[in-house]
């Protein structure tokens, strides 16, 4: 913890420090020669280890990690997450709040813009529940749009659910997402993480760091809605770089958040439409390979006639009321009876703006 305090020492470094003089001990008390010989170390770091002596904020890390329920898992201790401690420039430690488990070797990450569409937050949370069903570990950021969407997704499902965040464990961000860390403690449902010191702020150069991690803790990333630069694109880029699987769904083509369909396009992403896509290509990594349980088929609801011709018009798309009622040769009084009582029955969905679509 100390020596990942000092100035100007990332994770890079503390594992070049590690792997050079054995342990965090000898670090701290090796002259800034042996220091400076080491990989990747420039003598004013030396310096900096060397003269660092701030025993107390060491103790004010443990001391706050106690009062939220979190711990230190080193990157030598058995509770470290496998699949991480794999990839090149693995965190030192990580703080955590929960519980990691042995099942979480089974992850994968669903990522995608803060500004989700209905469409974007529909994806994250299909593939997140279909996924938690196959005993898969859903993983991401709990950010706005896509991220909280599918950790939201994996809880209702009754599935496990990682939080990496850009802050640290005892500042959730955003705030606003604060119940959601709550069930998943609550629940034991998983974990909240983050390599980041307790008490760190939601810095914007945290978020590739914590990227990585997101990625690193995963079999595969699925980038469920994405626009053409943002963090989500950025998080497979990392990904592909980790040598981990890399899937996109498809976006329409009229919409601005494109970036999914580029991907596919410049074959940085494998094209995904279900979990099935994403569980048929990790099984093979898998020493008792899963399969996604086969849901049985809905029975049909009985329709009216004025029923059956607004589901006829509608399209999982949102349409607006007006071209709703044009369509269907309907007043738009009358129509919107007849969608409260479908959406009541869950066959169609209400969005902002007088839109509708069908389940």
């Amino acid at each position: 913890m100390a020596l990942s305090l000092v100035p100007g020492v990332g994770p890079g470094r503390v594992l070049a420090l590690l792997a050079a003089l054995g342990s965090a001990n000898a670090v701290m008390r090796a002259p800034v020669g042996r220091l400076v010989r080491a990989e990747g170390v420039g003598r004013q770091t030396a310096e900096a280890i060397r003269a660092w002596d701030d025993w107390p904020s060491v103790d004010a890390q443990f001391r706050r990690a106690a009062s939220v329920g979190a711990r230190l898992v080193a990157l030598s201790d058995p509770e470290y997450p496998d699949l991480l401690r794999r990839i090149y420039d693995p965190p030192s430690h990580l703080w955590v709040r929960g519980r990691l488990t042995e099942a979480d070797d089974l992850a994968v990450a669903i990522v995608g813009t803060r500004r989700a569409s209905d469409y974007g937050r529909r994806v994250a949370e299909a593939f997140a529940g279909d996924l938690v069903a196959a005993g898969v570990t859903v993983v991401s950021g709990l950010a706005y749009g896509v991220d909280v969407a599918a950790h939201r997704a994996a809880l209702a499902a009754g599935g496990r659910t990682i939080a990496v965040l850009g802050s640290g464990v005892d500042r959730i961000y955003p705030s606003r997402h604060a119940p959601v860390v709550r069930q998943i403690l609550e629940r034991d449902a998983g974990a909240v993480v983050s390599e980041f010191p307790l008490g760190a702020a939601p810095d914007a150069a945290n978020f590739p760091r914590r990227n990585r991690v997101v990625s690193g803790l995963c079999r595969a990333t699925v980038v469920a809605e994405a626009f053409e630069t943002g963090g989500a694109l950025l998080t497979a880029g990392i990904a592909l770089e980790q040598n981990r699987e890399v899937f996109a769904v498809p976006a329409s083509v009229f919409t601005e958040a494109g970036g999914t369909n580029r991907q596919i396009q410049r074959g940085e992403a494998a094209l995904a439409t279900s979990a099935v896509d994403v569980l048929d290509a990790i099984a093979p990594q898998l020493e008792t390979p899963k399969a996604l349980p086969i849901r049985p088929e809905e029975p049909e609801l009985p329709l009216n006639r004025v029923e059956q011709r607004l589901v006829d018009v509608l399209t999982t798309e949102p349409r607006p009321l007006d071209a709703v009622c044009v369509d269907a040769d309907l007043d738009a009084s009358t129509a919107l009876v007849y969608l409260l009582q479908l959406e009541f029955r869950g066959v169609v969905r209400q969005l902002q703006g007088k839109q509708f679509a069908r389940t």
